[in-house]
């Protein structure tokens, strides 16, 4: 089962310093987290997506039946730095077995 989400989502992710130079190196980024908790471990990584802070330009979701691993693939603008945090945060996640950057 697969699912693309077209329509951008929001939520808000705080930045280190919100500077003009963040601004400036904030560019999109994309990252495939992989869970072993199938379905339910994929919901986890969209609640925990949403409230991060920022604008998703890209939302997939694969999960397969006899498979044990899903995964959860976004886009969003990022810094190098907001990017190391987002992959920290995924990684505390109960669940969460790898977060590979593209």
């Amino acid at each position: 089962m697969s699912i693309t989400a077209d329509r951008p989502t929001t939520f808000s992710f705080p930045t280190t310093s919100g500077g003009p130079a963040d601004i400036a190196a904030r560019m999109p980024r994309r990252h495939t987290v992989v869970t072993g908790d199938g379905i339910d471990g994929v919901m986890q990584l969209a609640t925990a997506l949403q409230t991060c802070g920022r604008t998703l330009r890209e939302f997939s979701v694969d999960v397969r039946e006899g498979v044990a691993y899903s995964s959860v693939t976004c886009t969003m603008s990022m810094t190098p730095a907001e990017a190391d945090e987002f992959e920290s945060r995924m990684l505390a996640l109960p669940g969460v077995l790898a977060v590979d950057p593209y």
